[in-house]
């Protein structure tokens, strides 16, 4: 596929640039800065503001699916408002091209740990972490008010981390997926980038947030 990528050079988005290139497809990068982006056969580069619907319209009109990783950094003092303003623009720049296909990778936050109960309400969740977390909870608000695009959400577990790629994953749908023992579920990010590549080829969860972990 033609497929244009938000957030390529972060965390979630420098493994899954790789996988999408190990599984030829073609790549678009998204990226404010272009110099930060290394480039290799199957990528090319525009220069986008992820903030601007209408530049981001123009960058993804005529590929075949829009992943976005985007995040401004959990360090960021405006992560919240910078959050929704960049889910905003991307969900309208995406309407406005015509492309359909709409991945969009999340947080663990607003999944459930009991019945009316999301992890991001939960007396322990990391104060560090929370308007990140309530962000992303709301961009999937967002979404699913989205008739028009086919449109998915990934939230990972709690803990995603770095490490090998094993290719195998658990699938869950709005609830935290158990972990062993007293540990929390977790993902690597590279299992997590084979997980959104599965999703853009295989389209299980079209209109529907998902969960994975190992």
């Amino acid at each position: 596929m033609n497929v244009a990528l938000i957030g390529a050079t972060g965390f979630v988005g420098s493994p899954l640039l790789l996988e999408l290139l190990d599984r030829g497809h073609q790549v678009t990068v998204l990226a404010r800065t272009p110099a930060k982006v290394l480039v290799r056969a199957g990528v090319s580069v525009q220069q986008t503001d992820a903030l601007d619907a209408v530049q981001v319209a123009k960058a993804v009109a005529g590929h075949d699916a829009v992943i976005s990783a985007y995040n401004p950094g959990w360090t960021e003092p405006k992560i919240y408002d910078l959050f929704m303003q960049g889910t905003q623009a991307i969900i309208a720049g995406v309407k406005q091209s015509g492309v359909k296909r709409l991945l969009i990778v999340g947080g663990a936050g607003s999944l459930y740990v009991a019945p009316g109960v999301q992890l991001v309400d939960t007396p322990p969740f990391p104060a560090e972490y929370k308007q990140g977390a309530l962000a992303a909870r709301d961009a999937l608000a967002l979404l699913q008010k989205e008739n028009s695009l086919a449109w998915t959400f990934l939230s990972p577990p709690i803990a995603l981390a770095p490490g090998a790629r094993t290719g195998m994953y658990r699938t869950g749908a709005d609830h935290l997926l158990p972990g062993v023992g007293d540990l929390p579920a977790g993902i690597s990010v590279k299992d997590l980038a084979v997980a959104i590549v599965d999703e853009l080829e295989q389209a299980q969860h079209v209109q529907k947030r998902f969960t994975v972990a190992n």
